[in-house]
């Protein structure tokens, strides 16, 4: 956890999208092949013991991470997306964010009950967004669910990790 080599390649944005927050930027991360490696690595040792069948990227940067590590753990890849995003049937969940209110939907076909899942995202600050999709998820009666982010904020007021109890493993690669 922290590796220094991922902390050293995390970009903060001020006041981005709104005054007052400090955006970390996993952007800088994904571009660069030794950060996208360790990532993929450090992620895959966590999760290779553990039957992953799905692994349920959020809108958008969870994609990037979520996608290669199904494929390294040879499962299948979900995305959980914005509204009138995905094609077919959906299930949504609404959610409040640190800035503004926000929807998530899932296929209905994308879980069964023989499926261990994991949720990826880049970052766990309120946990509004993951609480949200943990829910939907959890509709599909999965056999076991884990969740996972890049990057953990740890500054008073935010404790997102609460909002799930101990009901959920949860792991990070870096707290700030």
């Amino acid at each position: 956890m922290n590796n220094p080599i991922l902390l050293q390649n995390l970009r903060n944005v001020p006041d981005f999208p709104i005054p007052g927050i400090q955006f970390k930027d996993v952007s800088t991360l994904f571009k660069d092949p030794e950060c996208l490696r360790i990532i993929v690595d450090e992620l895959y040792e966590i999760y290779k013991d553990k039957g992953i069948t799905k692994v349920v990227g959020i809108e958008s940067r969870g994609f990037v991470i979520g996608a290669a590590l199904a494929l390294r753990l040879g499962a299948g890849f979900v995305m959980c997306r914005k509204p009138g995003k995905l094609p077919a049937e959906t299930r949504k969940a609404s959610y409040m964010k640190e800035y503004g209110k926000d929807t998530i939907e899932i296929h209905t076909d994308a879980i069964t009950e023989d499926d261990v899942v994991l949720l990826h995202d880049d970052l766990l600050a309120t946990g509004g967004s993951m609480f949200a999709a943990y829910g939907l998820v959890q509709q599909f009666n999965p056999k076991r669910t884990y969740i996972n982010f890049i990057i953990e904020l740890t500054i008073e007021g935010l404790n997102g990790r609460t909002l799930f109890g101990n009901d959920v493993e949860i792991t990070t690669l870096i707290k700030i």
